[in-house]
């Protein structure tokens, strides 16, 4: 794991990058699981829906009390990821409940993943928020579970859910890319002795990597 002395960058400046993309990531999250839930199928799915959408709003608020320790407006650090992340939910409109399903738990996990990995170069506190939301918590089962529960009553969608999980995992990489090369310092605290781009392109295998075996465990194909 790296530390700030392993990058140019000043450390509160990377941080308050890393924090306006989660910020507004979880600010996101909120919104579209909010809306998702609407079209459950049962009342009970709908509730487990809408609990991780509280939960979703609860990382923002968290994220939020953290930049404004830092003496940052919380709006500010986010609008830099606006049009971007926006950009890519228009891409991946899913088209039924068990697509909305398989979207929030690919993009939960890894954007987790992309978040831990640049926590490594953060300050100890903005580490302990970092770690708090993006740990493997009950909204990542609760995913999980709904998944499993769906593909073990209806085996045929287990063909379809593959497809859709491998086309969103790569629009995945190709946002976490370009977040990674096109803001100040995300791109270059990657670098591990090379090129920003080669790290970065290092960093999507791993998490194409471990994608395809969270896959494996709901058995879909990668």
């Amino acid at each position: 794991m790296g530390t700030s002395q392993d990058s140019n960058a000043p450390v509160g400046t990377l941080a308050i990058e890393l924090l306006g993309a989660m910020a507004y990531g979880e600010l996101s999250a909120f919104g579209r699981l909010s809306a998702d839930s609407r079209h459950a199928p049962t009342l009970r799915d709908r509730a487990m829906l809408g609990k991780i959408a509280v939960g979703a709003y609860g990382n923002f608020a968290m994220i939020s009390d953290h930049l404004a320790g830092l003496g940052v407006d919380p709006e500010d650090a986010m609008l830099p990821f606006q049009q971007s992340f926006d950009h890519f939910h228009e891409r991946t409109r899913p088209g039924d409940w068990y697509e909305s399903v398989m979207k929030a738990y690919v993009i939960d996990t890894v954007s987790a993943d992309f978040y831990r990995t640049v926590a490594g170069f953060l300050d100890a506190r903005t580490q302990v928020v970092v770690h708090q939301v993006a740990s493997a918590d009950h909204a990542t089962e609760a995913l999980r579970i709904l998944l499993r529960k769906a593909l073990a009553d209806d085996p045929r969608l287990s063909s379809r859910l593959a497809l859709w999980a491998r086309r969103l995992v790569g629009e995945a990489l190709t946002q976490a890319q370009r977040v990674g090369l096109e803001h100040p310092w995300l791109g270059p605290v990657l670098k591990a002795g090379g090129e920003a781009r080669e790290a970065v392109g290092r960093l999507t295998a791993d998490l194409a990597a471990g994608h395809g075996q969270r896959m494996s465990g709901l058995g879909l194909a990668p």
